[in-house]
């Protein structure tokens, strides 16, 4: 007797048992191209300078070229608009009006990390140390003992712009925070694991040798100060108008034996922005314009003018909307925002057998089972959340068939567990249908975490599906 298949029941499978060898070579090749992504661009800055230099290289072009009527807008016009160097959109004009709505994946460059205080550099016992400021949400500890860079730019006296990186290159000296040794950590091992290490206690060592000038009250910081003046022709008042920030000092690189995983810093959300970036690059004429948004300070809050809850993404859609219309009415732009439909392009948490208590397994992501769609997230009661509706998910379920692409279904943790939030809601709160939509990751907000080749790949493809359907 033959069993009858069964139709009705559904389960997530794992994505290698779905593909064949060819589409194995297309996940190996997208990871190397996503690595080298990663190794160059550390901050917020540096990714928006290399997602520029790659959208040039595919022909797209500064939107004040359209605002000055040096480019035409029309369908096909591939646009670029820089929001201060720390957040970047990418457009694609469709065969329809703006006004119709556009098809957008927006995530964010900015991730957990440590920043320099205004006035950060000091002695103290024979060493220079570096006062830091964490941004975003970390685990203090995981900052310790590890080899860590600075990246980031100074503004001296003169008004010039000083672009800094120690860390990175074999022959760069790396730096370190200090922990207690074990052997006299018995009262720091009595503290709450959040508690063992301060957010004063997160000081740069920096060096330790004195200078020469046995007058000098503070020597090895003036010799520190020596070295930096050399180099880079700065001062200590610089400082004061500089933004460094300092990061895992490690290149992005392949976890396990089957070269299956990434382990990199910033994959929250640098793995979105680029898949996504990678998709609106490989689609040609859209029916309604596509855009990919990446923006700054998801990490906190995504305030400030370079995050979503600035209007740069608005002011962005309505210089478009205006050159394409002659008779410019700002409801045009409210329609085409509320028109929209959005895939919020941002990391979920992956299963962890080292952790199986914090996740409900059954509405779980596990690594290597494709892109993670999230209904919702927020906090405990979906406080704060936006929440997708049966209909557009229903839309999102038949685009990803078509284009067979791998999916899951993933809550950020048990319900009275914790969570967490996106930019989701954001756009929501301009009318547009929005869903939350990444990779899952291992390890989140650590200095090092680990995504899937499998899930990355399968990134790309949904936001390529969702960019052009």
């Amino acid at each position: 007797m033959v069993e009858k298949k069964d139709v009705l029941s559904f389960e997530f499978k794992n994505g290698w048992e779905q593909i064949d060898q060819a589409q194995q070579k297309e996940v190996f090749k997208l990871s190397e191209e996503y690595k080298t992504f990663l190794d160059k661009g550390k901050t917020e800055r540096e990714c928006v300078d290399e997602i520029i230099k790659q959208a040039e290289k595919n022909g797209y072009k500064n939107i004040e070229d359209f605002i000055d009527g040096k480019e035409v807008l029309k369908a096909g016009a591939k646009i670029y608009t820089n929001n201060k160097g720390k957040a970047v959109a990418l457009f694609i004009i469709g065969e329809q009006a703006l006004e119709k709505g556009m098809h957008i994946v927006g995530g964010h460059i900015d991730s957990p990390r440590l920043d320099l205080k205004p006035f950060p550099l000091y002695e103290d016992g024979g060493l220079a140390l570096l006062k830091t400021h964490y941004y975003g949400g970390i685990k203090k500890y995981q900052w310790t003992t590890i080899p860590l860079a600075l990246h980031g730019v100074v503004i001296n006296k003169n008004g010039e712009k000083i672009n800094i990186v120690i860390g990175e290159d074999d022959n760069d000296p790396v730096f370190f925070i200090t922990d207690l040794l074990p052997h006299l950590a018995k009262k720091q091992n009595e503290k709450k694991l959040n508690e063992g290490i301060s957010g004063e206690g997160l000081n740069i060592l920096i060096g330790s040798i004195p200078c020469d000038d046995a007058e000098i009250k503070e020597r090895v910081k003036y010799n520190i100060l020596k070295l930096l003046n050399e180099k880079y022709g700065i001062e200590e008042e610089d400082f004061l108008t500089a933004e460094i920030e300092i990061v895992p000092a490690s290149k992005a690189k392949d976890v396990g034996l089957d070269r299956s995983l990434v382990g990199a810093y910033g994959q929250d959300d640098r793995v979105c922005s680029y898949t996504a970036m990678k998709a609106i690059f490989d689609i040609k004429q859209p029916k309604k314009t596509a855009a990919v948004l990446l923006v700054d300070k998801e990490e906190i809050g995504s305030m400030g003018n370079t995050g979503m809850q600035s209007r740069f993404f608005e002011n962005a859609v309505a210089e478009l909307v205006a050159i394409q219309n002659k008779d410019f009415n700002y409801l045009k732009v409210r329609r085409a925002l509320a028109n929209s439909k959005v895939l919020s392009a941002d990391v979920g948490a992956a299963f962890d057998p080292n952790f199986p208590d914090v996740l409900d397994k059954r509405n779980a992501a596990f690594i290597g089972k494709g892109v993670l769609v999230s209904k919702y997230t927020g906090a405990r009661g979906k406080s704060g959340c936006n929440d997708a509706n049966a209909e557009f998910l229903g839309e999102l379920r038949k685009i990803f068939r078509n284009d067979h692409v791998l999916w899951q279904i993933g809550e950020l943790g048990k319900v009275d567990q914790g969570g967490g939030g996106t930019i989701a809601y954001i756009l929501a709160n301009y009318g547009a249908e929005v869903v939350d939509c990444g990779v899952p990751i291992l390890s989140m907000h650590a200095p090092i975490e680990i995504a899937s080749k499998m899930d990355i790949y399968m990134a790309y493809k949904a936001y390529k599906a969702f960019l052009k359907a």
